[in-house]
């Protein structure tokens, strides 16, 4: 009797965490990110885009084919990763959708793509109304975009205890994916364990080669396809070969943390079947092979930390830059402040939300179905659940709760890092969601837990202080939004656009509707252009607060437009015509060539030392300083050489004393 060929399963967990501004939905610069504009547009470019889009070359190194190796690999996105390609790279969410749609077809409804809860928390750390919520905003969001029931689901960071499995199994999942240290007892030849958790239900358990994933992670196999090819087929110890063999890693280790690696998994993959081996999913192997042998849970554990989770709530050794001599104390502090906090907000959702809802719990759990979609899909969707605007904010209220327990601003090594702030804003805008009549209450609380929070940087100090310096904008949302708009009215740009969280009417009196609330906030805004490359905005808000706002205060899709503006205005008569070709067709950049404008116009003021003339330098010194560049040394040097004759105000916005 002839053997059946092996199976390998390759599994890539896709994720990035949320990092959208939660006051403003956008996502703002990250410069560790340069030359991109953020993280999500840096690795989407380096390994999204290149997975559903692998190179297969030929001997002569010329292009032999393009493959979406996704149609191949067992795969999951992160939900709010999937909300981000579908807005900022479509070509890419769509050919994610297309992949799981056609290893369906070919399987015989078994796709490759596999839920995941819908944020990245560490479930055997969240209460088990919050892991319930998370699993079925997770299926909704999964059934929402792939348009079929999940039969796997991925845990974040494979993170499990005995009631993570139990809610799982409640909900419909039918199997997940553990490391091999997390379970007990497996049986032999890579076939799936049966679980039966305290609830007394059962769910289906594969585990990956530790081993081979491994070396595919971190070490050369990447580099070596052949050599992955022969790792995955060479029998195993006493098993001979097995069954099914599992390789399990982050999606990003192809592209991003391994360039080219999506190109050896384009080859692995159709290698692979040369050699006899059948290339599937975990749902199609468990469908011919359903579970036979009871395993045991080793809870709570996690693929990333071997001491459990500890990871994620202590100092336990666990970052990412080993040889250096940083403490991760503040894992505590920072957990013991959002967990007191979620308590909180979870008592004053429950009680303010009896009014609202017929069940405020069920209401929570029934949003995922809308959670990511468009403001409109969401305002029919609470119309048929509620009708005040009060119960729009409190289920924002409950989704910023969540996803302040987004794993990753644990994960890293200090708490100034962007992604504990990351989570600390969205603690912040849940506070703020509260009400008045809560918010200083709550923000109290959870400071005094942040003072123990201590960075690895002196200079950033403690969580306390990062909160007040870098987390909790200085001024609110609402009033940034209105002086963004009213300066680009004033600059004839009223169709700039408007950051995703926000609508604004109205003229010399402003309303900005919140999106996703619908709560709107009255202004009057009065535009000042203290020079031409200068502009300042002066909000008063309905209630007679009055701040004055910079460019610098102002959301960054709309101050980037501003600057636009501002820079088209300036240039069009300092530059001459070439320069303005130029700086057109690519062929110098704005700070060449605003350099080389600003030294020419410092030079002629030895001969006219006009308004005009004087107004250029000012407006050009102005235009650099928007753009975070220092006044060039030519036009120091040729302001200096005028001597006394240079003007006072000239001297002082090119940095000089009040001396020659």
């Amino acid at each position: 009797m002839t053997a059946a060929p092996p199976s390998v399963v390759i599994h890539g967990h896709f994720y990035q965490p949320p990092r959208e501004d939660p006051w403003l939905d956008e996502v703002e610069t990250e410069p560790s990110a340069a030359p991109f504009h953020d993280w999500n547009e840096r690795i989407e470019r380096e390994c999204y885009r290149a997975v559903v889009a692998a190179r297969r070359y030929a001997a002569d190194g010329r292009i032999d084919g393009i493959d979406n190796t996704l149609e191949s690999i067992s795969f999951d996105v992160g939900p709010t990763l999937l909300e981000w390609l579908d807005e900022r790279a479509p070509a890419t969410y769509r050919a994610i959708l297309d992949a799981d749609a056609a290893s369906a077809a070919r399987t015989g409804g078994f796709g490759n793509a596999m839920a995941m809860p819908y944020h990245h928390v560490i479930l055997p750390l969240a209460s088990r109304r919050d892991k319930v919520t998370e699993v079925r905003w997770g299926i909704a969001d999964f059934r929402r975009r792939f348009h079929r029931e999940p039969v796997g689901m991925w845990l974040p960071e494979t993170a499990v205890d005995d009631e993570t499995l139990d809610v799982l199994a409640a909900e419909g999942i039918r199997f997940t994916v553990l490391a091999p240290h997390q379970v007990q007892g497996m049986p032999a030849g890579g076939f799936p364990g049966s679980y039966r958790t305290p609830g007394g239900r059962t769910i289906a358990v594969f585990t990956y080669d530790g081993a081979i994933s491994n070396d595919v992670a971190f070490g050369g196999l990447l580099r070596n396809a052949e050599g992955w090819a022969d790792r995955l087929l060479e029998p195993n110890g006493t098993e001979g070969t097995r069954a099914l063999i599992a390789v399990a890693t982050d999606g990003e280790t192809y592209g991003h943390h391994h360039h080219f690696g999506e190109v050896a998994l384009a080859w692995l993959l159709r290698e692979l079947p040369r050699r006899g081996a059948r290339i599937e999913n975990f749902a199609s192997f468990l469908a011919r092979h359903p579970p036979v042998d009871e395993v045991t849970l080793v809870a709570p554990s996690s693929w990333s930390c071997p001491h459990g989770v500890e990871r994620w709530r202590g100092d336990c050794g666990c970052r990412l830059a080993p040889e250096r001599a940083t403490q991760q104390r503040w894992r505590a502090p920072l957990r013991d402040g959002l967990s007191w906090l979620s308590s909180e907000l979870g008592a004053l959702f429950e009680r303010q939300g009896a009014q609202c809802f017929a069940d405020p719990w069920a209401t929570r759990d029934a949003y995922g179905a809308v959670v990511a979609s468009d403001p409109q899909t969401i305002d029919a969707w609470i119309s048929q659940h509620a009708t005040t605007l009060r119960a729009r904010e409190l289920l924002e209220l409950e989704r910023n709760a969540l996803r302040m327990f987004t794993s990753c601003g644990w994960f890293f090594d200090d708490i100034a890092g962007i992604e504990a702030l990351q989570v600390l804003r969205y603690a912040a805008r849940a506070i703020e969601l509260a009400g008045p009549e809560s918010a200083a209450r709550l923000e109290s609380g959870l400071l005094e837990q942040l003072a123990r929070a201590e960075s690895n940087d002196p200079a950033a100090g403690d969580g306390r202080s990062l909160y007040r310096s870098a987390v909790k904008p200085r001024l609110a949302a609402p009033a940034r939004v209105a002086a963004a708009y009213a300066a680009l009215c004033a600059m004839g740009r009223s169709e700039s656009p408007i950051p995703k969280g926000y609508a604004v009417r109205g003229g010399g009196d402003l309303t900005v509707i919140q999106a996703r609330t619908r709560r709107e906030f009255g202004y009057r805004a009065a535009v000042e252009r203290p020079s031409a490359a200068r502009i300042a905005v002066r909000v008063t808000a309905a209630g007679g607060e009055t701040s004055t706002l910079a460019v610098a205060d102002l959301p960054e899709l709309q101050r980037v437009a501003l600057i636009a503006a501002l820079r088209e205005e300036t240039l069009a008569r300092a530059l001459t015509p070439d320069e303005r070709a130029q700086l057109a067709t690519g062929s110098a950049d704005f700070p060449h060539i605003g350099a080389r404008a600003l030294t020419r116009a410092v030079a002629a003021l030895e001969h006219d030392r006009s308004a005009d003339a004087v107004a250029t330098v000012i407006d050009l010194a102005d235009l650099l300083a928007l753009h975070g560049l220092s006044i060039p040394f030519d036009a120091q040097t040729a302001l200096y050489r005028l001597g006394p004759a240079a003007p006072a105000d000239v001297r002082a916005r090119l940095g000089f004393t009040g001396g020659t």
